[in-house]
This record gives structure tokens, C-alpha cells and sequence, in this order.
């Protein structure tokens, strides 16, 4: 970016000239940031950075008991049968019935507590059984489902709400440390540290813009 021009008013022996200063870029000065932010900000660019390299955490057969509701609507129901058979296997059979078990202790407890800011609310039907009621932004096909639900999986993991993860393999390494960024706050960081200076001026702190004017009268000779 180029350096902004600012013309100044100079008197010189009861006559005025405007002579033009270029403003040097570090004079736009940035807060630094606090030790504690700093932390929070390298845990989750850690924390991002390990889901972009372990993209297996979102087809983890158990990520679904962290939301078997949303699971359901957005995962679950788009699934072929056959697709549903697979997971099964997967699940193995204690595994299937302790996501059913989930699923069904989630929608009493959704139609006894209905959330209007939820994904889904829930009611019984004429035979009693627990249907869902679904909104305007339910995803409509199985790849829109699929997106939504690793960006919610995505939110939970960078919150630190997977208490089944062990979060200090990922907030502790810096293997997740995105070089690329660092580089970066240090390039901002030095331009923080550095004082403001005007462009041109020399050792003495003299301005090349004051050394010009001096010993000038403003009159021309011929």
C-alpha cells in the first residue's frame, strides 16, 4: 500500500507554502493482543487445524450420540437401507441399540422440553408415536444434511464440548500450529513494536520535508 500524502501549512517570514509529508503505513497503530486471547486464539486455530487433517472424526460410528436428534434429521434420514445396514455392522449390534435407546430418550425429553430455537420440534401422532415437525431450513437432500451436520459437529469439537476427546493432544502441539498464520501475527507484531516515523526521516529525526525548508524564503532568483 502506498504511503498517503498530507500537505502542510509552513509560515516562513510572513509568507505561507504548503509543503506535502508522505504519512509512513506503521503509523496506523493495532491493539495488542492480550496473553489470554493470544492462548485462545492458538487452541482454536489447533483445534481447526486437527479437523482439517483427521477428517475420520466426522465418520466416527459414536459422534452420533453427541446429537442423535440432529443425527437423525440430518444424517439418518436421507440413508439408504443399505447405507443403514453398513452402519449397523459398524455399530455392532450393543451399538445400534444404544443409539435407538438415545434417540427415542431424546425426543420425550424434546417433547417435554420443547427448545424453539431447535433443529426440530417433536409431537405425537394419532397412533402415539413421536414424529418429528420439521422447519423451513431443514436440509432437503442427503448432501445438504451431511454438510450441516459436520458443521455442527465442527462448532461442538472447537468449543471443547466432546468430553470423550482428550483436547491436550490437540491444544498442546504444536504439530496443529498453522505456520502460515504465525508468520503472519509476527509480521504485525513487529510492525506494533516499531515506533512511528515519517517517510524520509533521517538518523537525526530531521524530516527531509524540514530540511528543505530550511534557509528558504519563498522568493525566487533570477
Amino acid at each position: 500500500m502506498s504511503p498517503m500524502a498530507t500537505s502542510l501549512p509552513v509560515n516562513l517570514n510572513g509568507r505561507t507554502q504548503t509543503h506535502t509529508l508522505s504519512s509512513h503505513p506503521q503509523m496506523a497503530r493495532h491493539p495488542s493482543r492480550s496473553p489470554e486471547s493470544k492462548v485462545r486464539i492458538t487452541v482454536k486455530n489447533r483445534r481447526k487445524r486437527y479437523l482439517d487433517t483427521h477428517s475420520e472424526y466426522f465418520s466416527s460410528s459414536s459422534l452420533e450420540l453427541a446429537d442423535p436428534l440432529a443425527y437423525d434429521r440430518l444424517v439418518r434420514r436421507f440413508q439408504t437401507k443399505s447405507e443403514r445396514e453398513a452402519e449397523g455392522r459398524q455399530k455392532g449390534y450393543s451399538g445400534v441399540l444404544e443409539a435407538d435407546l438415545w434417540r427415542s430418550e431424546a425426543k420425550i425429553d424434546a417433547l417435554a422440553n420443547p427448545d424453539h430455537a431447535a433443529l426440530m420440534r417433536y409431537r405425537r401422532d394419532a397412533s402415539g408415536e413421536i414424529v418429528a415437525e420439521e422447519k423451513d431450513e431443514v436440509p432437503t437432500n442427503k448432501e445438504e444434511g451431511m454438510q450441516r451436520w459436520r458443521k455442527e459437529m465442527e462448532l461442538r469439537f472447537l468449543r471443547g464440548d466432546d468430553t470423550d476427546f482428550d483436547y491436550k493432544t490437540v491444544d498442546e502441539s504444536e504439530e496443529y500450529d498453522d505456520r502460515g498464520i504465525e508468520e503472519r501475527e509476527e509480521e504485525e507484531k513487529w510492525f506494533e513494536d516499531e515506533s512511528p516515523a515519517w517517510v524520509g526521516e533521517g538518523e537525526s529525526g530531521t524530516s527531509n520535508a524540514d530540511k528543505a525548508i530550511t534557509g528558504q524564503t519563498g522568493v525566487q532568483d533570477y
